[in-house]
């Protein structure tokens, strides 16, 4: 895939916050709709941030990714997990481990969106 791109600045900043990055991949068939999601790992350090009314910034987070697959008859629906399939999942320890998971998934940065740009049922 050749050098990866740098995230955008507003991005990596969510991320960092711990905030829920999603983008659409092609699906497996006529009638799904797939998202892959990178999740921040919460710690404790955040719960007391949170408690105080503010986020705490982590340069050294852990992300979950999950590549879901979804009924796209489902997805508006208080049922979208129905018939969904979980196509894989990693665990990335820090930024550096998340790009290396991005490429080997065939991922950009710069193609992740915040979840409400997306139609993510999550």
């Amino acid at each position: 895939m050749g050098k990866p791109s740098a995230w955008p600045t507003d991005k990596l900043n969510a991320l960092r916050l711990g905030r829920r990055l999603v983008v659409e991949v092609p699906a497996s068939g006529a009638g799904r709709r797939a998202f892959v999601d990178i999740s921040p790992v919460a710690v404790p350090e955040d719960a007391e941030a949170h408690r105080q009314g503010w986020k705490r910034a982590d340069r050294d987070r852990v992300f979950r990714l999950k590549h879901w697959d979804y009924d796209g008859a489902q997805i508006d629906g208080w049922d979208y997990d129905l018939g969904a399939v979980l196509v894989r999942e990693a665990t990335a320890g820090g930024e550096a481990e998340l790009i290396a998971v991005l490429e080997a998934w065939e991922l950009l940065p710069e193609q992740f969106l915040y979840p409400w740009e997306t139609d993510d049922p999550a």
